[in-house]
């Protein structure tokens, strides 16, 4: 299916649904949808990073530290995070990934959606979805950091790793 034509739950400011609309539409009209962010972690404990396609309808070639995506119609964070994660990382049979937070994002400027936070141990071999991956790898925590402003980051996983940072910092 294209995936502008897939059906997304509209939310309000206090993340209840009030309406479903296509992805083109909502991303067309800047309508508040919910997304996922899943923080994978190899049995080293490094980072999957990667670079984005061009063909993405939002963010395309820029760099995130997380793997995700929307939430569809009727969906549960939960299962989204699971459905997300195991798409992107292109295996099957990842632990359920452990949510940690959620957050409204909104840059302003007519993106705004709700984010939920995840993260998950993947010690499987990845095969990340060439239409989503342009390119990936592990890295070390320190090896992100010194990238933060070297790289083009998307805007939205560099507010959700900010944040994450802040919540681990707090526990």
């Amino acid at each position: 299916m294209n995936p502008a034509e897939e059906i997304l739950d509209i939310v309000d400011e206090h993340d209840r649904v009030v309406d479903r609309v296509r992805r083109g539409e909502a991303y067309a009209r800047g309508l508040r949808h919910r997304c996922v962010f899943i923080q994978a972690r190899d049995a080293a404990g490094r980072l999957f990073v990667h670079r984005r396609t061009a063909t993405k309808l939002v963010f395309p070639s820029l760099y995130d530290m997380f793997v995700g995506g929307v939430v569809g119609a009727g969906e549960s964070y939960d299962e989204a995070a699971l459905r997300e994660a195991e798409e992107e990382l292109g295996v099957t049979g990842l632990p359920r990934p452990e949510f940690l937070f959620k957050f409204l994002y909104d840059d302003g400027a007519g993106k705004s959606w709700w984010s939920a936070v995840y993260e998950v141990r993947c010690e499987l071999e990845v095969h990340p979805q060439k239409e989503e991956v342009q390119w990936h790898d592990f890295l070390a925590e320190d090896e992100v950091e010194r990238r933060l402003g070297a790289w083009e980051w998307v805007p939205d996983g560099l507010a959700a790793y900010e944040r994450l940072r802040a919540f681990r910092a707090a526990r």
